[in-house]
């Protein structure tokens, strides 16, 4: 199955996913990347290919990449790889 291009309508795919079966991994996201260590609830705004926008207890938050996303399989392999190298996962 080919990847989508990272648009607008991509974007807001993965953030519903991630907001609503992930909302965990978008306050680690938040806490550890986004330097909120205090959050207590953040939403997935968009991916982009340069960052990940987020709203962080009412206020923006943007987390950049390590590298520019290419596709929707980048952001996935990407969000996946960010949350593995949080301290305490495996």
């Amino acid at each position: 199955m080919a990847a989508d291009p990272l648009t607008a309508a991509v974007s807001d795919r993965i953030c519903k996913h991630m907001n609503d079966d992930h909302a965990g991994a978008v306050l680690a996201y938040a806490r550890h990347y986004g330097g909120c260590t205090e959050a207590k609830e953040a939403r997935l705004l968009a991916v982009e290919p340069q960052a990940m926008r987020l709203e962080v207890d009412g206020a923006p938050v943007e987390v950049p990449f390590d590298h520019a996303l290419s596709d929707s399989e980048d952001a996935h392999r990407t969000l996946v790889a960010m949350l593995r190298s949080l301290p305490g996962n495996p």
